[in-house]
């Protein structure tokens, strides 16, 4: 872990707020002009929190956006250096301030201070990751072709391309990762790093995080006297304020993470707009894990503790939960089965993000335990013998079903501790499984190595399926780093080829532009002959970077 200890270096930022004030920051100041108003619930105090929160009204809306245009035509030229800075201040100013980040995060969130230190710790090291990434330079895919004036029998142009900011980004970040997914996370950071400008509507869950994260980037961007519309945050729980951004003409992207219908509906309107701007959503996955017979055989008791340990991972609500597990229909995989059975009714009791998460969860749950009734032959279901009075508390249950029985209900996921569990006879039925699975982020295997030629269908088909495909482990964890894809055919994203996690994330916030024929002294210097940052460069089909004559 990079970051041991939080408070080594407390920095200078004793100006900051201990508590939010509920309000809106639109080019660099706090403002609430609305009278829509909500509050911030602990579903661990069980009550509502203060302050109150004011909406942001659809003219502050279209403002914020507005200062975020006039601020791109400015970020956009920013040196290289500059933007390291801002990132490099934002991931040292989190850290001074985690203290009070920590503690307004674990009550708007339920989480426990292990949980929430860890995801603090991603977010920052994941910033300073981006800021590395912008030092060594070789993500704006800089290509050059030479010019040849003499070719026969026309000459050749000198062309040149590389990767440039694409404009003002909203970002509506996940109910479930406060710190690393939100404010001061991968879209936010990534789309600052590029050169864009961004606007972030603030969770309703954690609002009060939300705005203490955001005061952080706000100081930073004003010491570094970098302009005021650089960053917004809006406040908003109503549906209107996401709407009004993403059908503002002036943006330029979107980045959400959440629902499929969420996805769907963002997606529609950006689709539909007069000029119509990409969106990037990560939405929902199940992360199907196959267990063969000789993995069931020889780690019956250590897949079912490591499946156990993953579903209850932060209460089960991580997009990478895994929430479909196939196993063989034999001795060993019952043995597994009961393993996992016997330590999920000793399992305790999650508690919830908010309400909405945990009444959707108990009316999901209730469904699903509804199937077994006079179908006990085919259809099982266990769960956890915990009790709670808290409203946003979650019982950990799993239905377990035969391959024959596993219909798309299966394969909806279910945000919580809960997991299909799904007893299959021959590969031949895994295959009929996994044809009908829609997309997903992650797909596994546990099986042998002396096993791959055998099951070379299911691993190609777990493959076709997902963004990521694991050996032998299990889906919670994203790595944050060049390689990691967390992405998926749809519905996982809502566009497969790119990721929202790790340093290719930034790839969502560029586009490319060609340059033919200038002068040296107009083109980026990432593309002067010179080459003055050193970075690797496409020239005429080989990757150098040497400096050109």
């Amino acid at each position: 872990m990079r970051v041991s200890e939080f408070q080594q270096n407390p920095g200078d930022r004793s100006s900051l707020p201990e508590m939010p004030i509920g309000k809106n920051l639109i080019g660099g100041r706090w403002r609430a002009s609305g009278d829509m108003t909500f509050k911030a619930f602990s579903p661990v105090e069980d009550a509502s929190l203060t302050p109150t929160f004011t909406e942001a009204t659809n003219a502050e809306i279209d403002e914020s956006v507005g200062v975020a245009a006039a601020a791109f035509l400015e970020s956009r030229k920013l040196k290289k250096e500059t933007r390291i800075q801002l990132l490099g201040g934002i991931a040292s100013s989190l850290e001074a301030r985690s203290e009070v980040l920590l503690e307004r995060c674990m009550l708007e969130t339920g989480y426990g201070l292990g949980r929430a230190k860890g995801e603090l710790v991603r977010a920052i090291n994941q910033t300073r990751g981006f800021a590395s990434m912008l030092r060594e330079g070789s993500w704006v895919d800089a290509r050059i072709n030479l010019a040849e004036p003499n070719r026969r029998p026309l000459p050749k142009p000198d062309v040149r391309s590389m990767l440039q900011p694409l404009g003002p980004v909203a970002v509506v970040g996940a109910s479930n990762f406060p710190f690393a997914i939100s404010v001061a996370g991968t879209d936010t950071c990534t789309a600052l790093a590029a050169g864009c400008s961004v606007i972030v509507k603030s969770h309703p869950g954690h609002p009060g995080t939300c705005e203490l994260v955001a005061e952080v980037i706000r100081e930073v961007i004003n010491d570094l006297d970098l302009p005021a519309g650089l960053f917004a945050l809006l406040h908003g729980q109503s549906e209107r304020v996401g709407q009004r951004l993403v059908s503002h003409p002036e943006l330029a992207a979107l980045a959400f993470t959440g629902s499929e219908a969420g996805g769907r509906a963002f997606s529609r309107m950006a689709a539909e707009r007069d000029c119509p701007i990409p969106v990037f959503a990560e939405l929902g996955s199940v992360n199907p894990v196959v267990v063969s017979k000789v993995a069931a055989s020889q780690r019956s008791e250590e897949i079912a503790d490591g499946f156990l340990q993953s579903l209850l991972l932060g209460g089960g609500q991580f997009c990478t939960n895994p929430g479909l597990l196939l196993v063989p229909a034999n001795d060993d995989g019952d043995r597994l089965i009961e393993r996992f059975r016997t330590a999920l009714e000793k399992a305790p009791i999650a508690v919830l993000l908010h309400r909405g998460i945990s009444e959707n969860y108990r009316q999901r749950v209730h469904q699903r335990k509804g199937r077994t009734e006079g179908n006990e032959e085919t259809h099982h279901f266990a769960q956890s013998i915990a009790t709670s009075d808290l409203r946003c508390a979650a019982v950990p249950a799993v239905e377990i079903v035969n391959g024959a029985d596993c219909s798309s209900e299966c394969f909806e996921e279910i945000f919580g501790p809960f997991s299909t569990i799904v007893r299959w006879q021959c590969t031949e039925e895994i295959l009929d499984v996994l044809d009908h699975l829609p997309g997903q982020l992650t797909t596994t295997l546990h099986a042998d190595d002396d096993e791959l030629e055998e099951w070379a269908a299911v691993v190609d088909q777990l493959q076709l399926k997902s963004g990521r495909f694991l050996m032998n482990g299990f889906p919670t964890g994203v790595e944050p780093c060049d390689s990691m894809h967390h992405g998926g055919p749809f519905p996982a994203a809502s566009l497969p080829h790119f990721t929202s996690i790790g340093n290719a994330a930034i790839k969502r916030f560029v586009r490319p532009m060609c340059y033919q024929d200038l002068p040296e002294s107009w083109l980026p210097e990432e593309l002067r002959n010179a080459n003055p940052h050193g970075i690797m460069r496409m020239v005429d089909g080989l990757y150098t970077d040497i400096a050109l004559e």
